[in-house]
């Protein structure tokens, strides 16, 4: 006994392929929700402090693979331009990382004023990214002023929110 559709056999073709395309795209759109996200790149990703109990911790570096392919190509030219332009004496601008960023942990502690924040900090090619939360502008601004002034330092993305 066969099932019949109120269609013509071309119809039933047709309508049957077209469950099926749509039962593969949400597989698929459900296998990409899934993806794991990785540091692929290695990028250093440290918690300096974690008083303000209310701050989320950022995602940090987290790439899916695609992602990571997405960006390889980009890496590269803009890791090595910096070398190319005289602006780095390593080879390449992501070299620094796995050295500075430890050094901005360890001078935003130094400075001892701190303490009552919620800090990460990400780098990327000599550039430092400031995540987290503080109690007011000015401590944001007092904490990029401390990590502009570290050698090897060549930008500082200050992402850091101000909650009461």
């Amino acid at each position: 006994m066969r099932c019949h559709f109120p269609f013509d056999d071309k119809m039933n073709k047709r309508f049957v392929a077209l469950l099926i395309w749509f039962g593969l795209l949400q597989i698929t759109a459900r296998v990409m929700a899934q993806e794991k996200k990785e540091n692929y790149f290695h990028d250093p990703f440290l918690q300096v402090s974690n008083a303000i109990v209310s701050c989320p911790q950022p995602e940090g570096p987290q790439l899916t693979r695609a992602e990571m392919r997405a960006e390889a190509h980009w890496r590269v030219e803009r890791g090595t331009s910096c070398f190319q332009d005289g602006r780095c004496r390593l080879p390449n601008a992501y070299l620094y990382d796995q050295e500075i960023i430890p050094r901005v942990r360890k001078a935003i502690l130094a400075a001892g004023r701190f303490d009552d924040s919620s800090i990460w900090v990400e780098g990327q090619r000599r550039w430092v990214w400031l995540k987290g939360c503080v109690h007011s502008q000015q401590q944001s601004t007092e904490i990029e002023s401390v990590v502009r002034r570290i050698d090897d330092v060549e930008a500082v993305i200050n992402q850091l929110k101000v909650v009461k």
